[in-house]
């Protein structure tokens, strides 16, 4: 009895979040309580047969695209799983979560998949914080830095300098990259 009290404590520090299991003809996989509570928002869905959008679906909208594309992928090929992506939890806050698994066939040939998820927004903290703590502040930042940008640019289109035009093009240009690599 230790023994499981001993590693249910060190799975926990280490922020195992619950498992996952996937039929992959079916199309559907089943979630353990831990993870049907966090990744699908709600604990009540364990053990229940999901299709891929239920399994996920606090998955950051970010995230949707590219994560759904490399499960689809793995599905068709097999083999190991790790992705880490974030999520929204009920309240709104952004997690990051590591999936962490592998598909194989069975004893039938069919292809399935175990795996489990690992909670390591510790590991992310940093940038969360400036993108929470900060990133209303930041955004408006931004804006406004776009808005003089423009007006400067077209002030020195007509003053006609070319290296000056040059220089607020690069301005401009590196305003736009932060504004396109901001959260929508």
């Amino acid at each position: 009895m230790v023994l499981a009290s001993t590693a249910a404590s060190a799975l926990q520090a280490a922020g195992f979040v619950g498992t996952w299991d996937t039929d992959v003809r079916a199309g559907r996989s089943v979630l353990d309580a831990g993870a049907a509570s966090l990744m699908a928002g709600d604990p009540g869905l364990a053990g229940t047969p999901l299709p891929l959008d239920a399994a996920l679906g606090r998955i950051h909208p970010a995230d949707r695209d590219w994560v759904f594309g490399r499960i689809r992928h793995v599905r068709q090929t097999g083999g190991p799983v790790s992705l880490e992506f974030r999520i929204v939890t009920g309240t709104g806050e952004t997690r990051w979560i590591l999936n962490r698994g592998s598909l194989t066939p069975d004893a039938d040939g069919t292809l399935r998949g175990r795996g489990a998820y690992i909670d390591v927004t510790d590991l992310h903290r940093d940038a969360l914080q400036a993108a929470e703590g900060n990133g209303a502040a930041h955004g408006t930042d931004l804006n406004e830095a776009a808005d003089h940008g423009l007006q400067i640019h077209a002030a020195l289109e007509r003053h006609g300098d070319p290296y000056l035009r040059s220089v607020s093009g690069m301005l401009l240009l590196g305003i736009g990259r932060a504004l396109a690599r901001r959260d929508p």
